[in-house]
């Protein structure tokens, strides 16, 4: 294996490093966004949204309206063809039988033709028909009709057996009817009637269906009317509300985002005063403490005491090793070549606070610095130092890999390793409480113009990319 040493550590690199794990796709955390988008949608796409919503609903309205003034409609009509019949029957037909028209008497059909001729020109009806309860014709404007005989339908001889008018749709199919056909749809009514010995009979009317329709037009322009208006209305005193809303939203999506910046850049000035204190102080001090004991080792190995000699120099060992751990510890906190020496020994000295957990690391970085600039080294810093800290903690991973590499116009940051892994939709839906870490760290990325993104599932370790434009 290959050693890198300088003076405050020891990264272990392996020559023949193993492959990083292959896992699932890619789930983008963190999109590179500018101020605007990252803001969310501006009171105008609300508006417009309201606007193109209360138009919709229109459109379903008036749909529905046409549908409900249709049926409407339709029963209006049909119930004045219930009653154009009953009028005709009552007023017309019934006067003017005889009892010879059963006979099919000339003189009798002809009284009833001359009575039924008459009427028909002051009403829309345009057929009548005259049934025995056999289904024969006695009498019809339609000549061609007299005296045939077809098979009357259930509802027709339910007529009979218990009188009552009916009206409904004409079935032009038929036989009966076939005169009838070509002159569009028709309303039919029929209702009993009786000769002058009380023989029943059916009586029957045929309508035009363009009645309906005219009902139709009419029922609507008054529904219309007052429905469109209506919404028109709601929505021009929804829009302004809606507005001012928006606005405010907006203003505290706004400080929530500050806030979240502050704390950010907070802690980050927290980190760097701590580890500024640590190294200038405690450590300086611990430092020339255990050159003293070193210096005291040998004087007393001079004076021929070897078990005091011994004693002080292992004392002078544990201090070092505790400056050792001190340093460790300040580079996790906040690296000081990140002000100094620039942002690749700082992904080095990251690295190497990974060697006492027993994680190799494999390193792939360029020869010279990459020259992202100070917020985004920041940024580097802050994904870098929060995936280690996670690797540490949770992932059980042997290796782990951090490559920094230029891609097309920018720079792509990749951290690996062969972890447990984890589900990362569940994860960053529902992430643990006080576990914002990465979150934060995903808004900050796409306000700096970079993308967050990770790939991971159970037992298949974890990799993270952050794309720098």
């Amino acid at each position: 294996m290959d050693l890198m040493t300088d003076d405050d550590h020891t990264l272990v690199l392996h020559g023949t490093a193993p492959v990083p794990p292959g896992v699932a796709p890619w789930i983008v955390v963190s999109e590179a966004t500018s101020a605007s988008e990252d803001a969310g949608p501006g009171p105008r796409r609300i508006v417009g949204t309201v606007v193109i919503g209360a138009l919709v609903v229109l459109v379903v309205v008036a749909v529905l309206g046409v549908i409900a003034a249709r049926t409407l409609a339709e029963r209006q009509s049909v119930n004045a063809a219930a009653n154009t019949v009953d009028l005709l029957a009552e007023a017309v037909v019934q006067p003017a039988l005889r009892d010879a028209i059963l006979d099919d008497d000339p003189a009798a059909v002809q009284r009833l033709a001359a009575a039924v001729r008459d009427s028909l020109t002051a009403t829309a009806v345009i057929r009548v028909k005259l049934w025995t309860e056999d289904g024969r014709i006695l009498y019809s404007d339609e000549s061609r009709l007299v005296g045939q005989q077809f098979v009357l339908d259930d509802e027709a001889r339910a007529v009979f057996a218990h009188p009552s008018t009916r009206a409904e749709i004409s079935d032009l199919d038929k036989p009966e009817n076939v005169y009838e056909r070509g002159q569009g749809k028709l309303l039919e009514a029929y209702r009993p009637v009786w000769t002058p010995n009380g023989t029943p009979l059916l009586f029957e009317t045929y309508s035009p269906y363009d009645e309906v329709d005219q009902q139709t037009s009419q029922l609507w322009r008054g529904f219309a009317g007052v429905t469109v208006s209506s919404l028109l209305l709601f929505a021009a005193l929804m829009v302004p509300l809606l507005w001012q809303l928006m606005t405010r939203v907006r203003g505290a999506q706004r400080q929530r985002e500050d806030l979240l910046q502050r704390a950010v850049d907070a802690s980050v000035d927290e980190r760097r005063r701590i580890a500024g204190t640590l190294h200038d102080g405690v450590v300086q001090e611990l430092a020339g403490a255990s050159f003293a004991l070193s210096g005291a080792a040998s004087r007393v190995e001079s004076m021929q005491d070897d078990d005091l000699a011994t004693d002080v120099r292992r004392v002078a060992g544990t201090l070092r090793d505790s400056i050792g751990g001190l340093r460790t510890l300040l580079v996790d906190i906040y690296p000081a070549t990140l002000d100094t020496a620039g942002i690749l020994d700082v992904l080095g000295d990251l690295a190497a606070t990974l060697r006492s957990r027993d994680i190799d690391v494999h390193l792939d970085l360029p020869d010279e610095d990459p020259g992202l600039g100070p917020e985004r080294d920041q940024l580097v810093f802050r994904i870098v130092h929060e995936c280690l800290q996670n690797v540490q903690r949770h992932s059980g991973a042997a290796n782990l890999w951090l490559r920094l590499a230029p891609s097309g116009s920018g720079h792509v940051l990749e951290i690996s390793d062969d972890g447990v892994g984890f589900d990362p939709a569940a994860v960053l839906a529902s992430p643990e409480e006080g576990h914002f870490g990465l979150r934060v760290l995903a808004d900050v990325a796409g306000r700096e113009g970079a993308e967050l993104a990770v790939s991971s599932a159970p037992g298949a370790g974890c990799r993270w990319r952050l794309s720098l434009p």
